[in-house]
């Protein structure tokens, strides 16, 4: 049987084209039925407060910064949104005393634009949110290595070789309304694929590249990022690869309640859980990898219930 057309883009592969008794299995999840949804490999954690949340969320830089040592360097990819982590992020490694010489970085995403990344004095730029939230806070003599920051360009061959002999700690991130992380977003439902999205196998060799992106992603970074105006957001990105992601010791996701809705927050949770992966959904992808955790704050869970306003 043929899968149903997407609900929201009939010519792209996204969560609208799976089984219709899947989508209603995650509706009914309670907040204590994602609680038990952990098991060995993957885990779920709440917080009760957005102070506690972000500083767990910054705490994982600390942690992955303080482990890099000489002779093995280490660090985290990390996202832009969420954000609000960043700030904390410089503050503790200034109060810590923290030296980030053996330390790494690596951005996971950057809009493509005329051929090339966005340079950083674009409004828009992954880079100079980096920058200006985290890094450029740091004290000098404890700030990172210019060479230890690593963020994406439409070539990625650097960005890529920057992976190797690095131990990647954790790589975190939000999950966006189409269910990506990074922009892995759902392909278009075109040839070779306009019966099937990509198998996980294929999916997943996918490394660093240019992406063209879903609708939805466009009109979600309009509304988080530019007040709704969405003739400022870029069609295409460039975005960390499943390869990348795989080389990561940890894939730690954190759910505010901003980014993606009460339905999306438990629709990926119950297929990384039950070993569901479809690269409609890009981040159930993830129930393959040996070592993810979910975050979530509490309240910005919500319901599916009906309720009209």
């Amino acid at each position: 049987m043929s899968r149903p057309l997407s609900k929201i883009a009939p010519d792209w592969w996204d969560y609208t084209t799976l089984d219709p008794d899947l989508l209603a299995d995650a509706a009914r999840l309670s907040v204590d039925d994602l609680y038990d949804l952990s098991r060995p490999g993957f885990q779920v954690d709440f917080y009760d407060t957005l102070e506690e949340f972000y500083l767990a969320e910054a705490l994982e830089y600390i942690r992955a910064w303080r482990a890099a040592t000489p002779d093995r360097p280490a660090g985290i990819c990390g996202p832009i949104g969420p954000t609000e982590q960043l700030p904390l992020v410089a503050r503790l490694v200034n109060e810590l005393g923290l030296n980030l010489k053996d330390a790494h970085f690596w951005g996971m995403d950057e809009w493509y634009l005329g051929g090339r990344a966005a340079p950083p004095d674009h409004p828009l730029s992954f880079e100079r949110a980096d920058r200006e939230l985290c890094f450029g806070r740091i004290r000098p003599e404890l700030a990172m290595p210019e060479a230890n920051l690593h963020f994406p360009g439409a070539d990625p061959t650097e960005y890529e070789r920057s992976w190797d002999g690095v131990r990647c700690m954790v790589m975190q991130g939000g999950q966006g309304e189409i269910k990506h992380w990074a922009f892995n977003d759902p392909v278009r439902r075109e040839p070779p694929y306009e019966a099937a999205p990509p198998t996980p196998e294929e999916y997943g060799r996918l490394g660093t590249r240019v992406v063209e992106l879903h609708p939805m992603t466009l009109i979600q970074n309009a509304r988080t990022s530019g007040g709704g105006q969405l003739a400022l957001v870029p069609t295409h990105a460039i975005t960390v690869g499943p390869r990348q992601t795989w080389q990561a010791e940890c894939v730690s996701i954190w759910h505010a309640g901003t980014h993606d809705n009460p339905f999306g927050q438990r629709l990926t949770a119950l297929m990384i859980s039950k070993g569901i992966a479809d690269s409609s959904v890009p981040m159930s992808l993830l129930a393959n990898h040996p070592n993810v955790r979910f975050s979530y704050y509490r309240p910005g869970i919500g319901t599916c219930d009906t309720e009209m306003h």
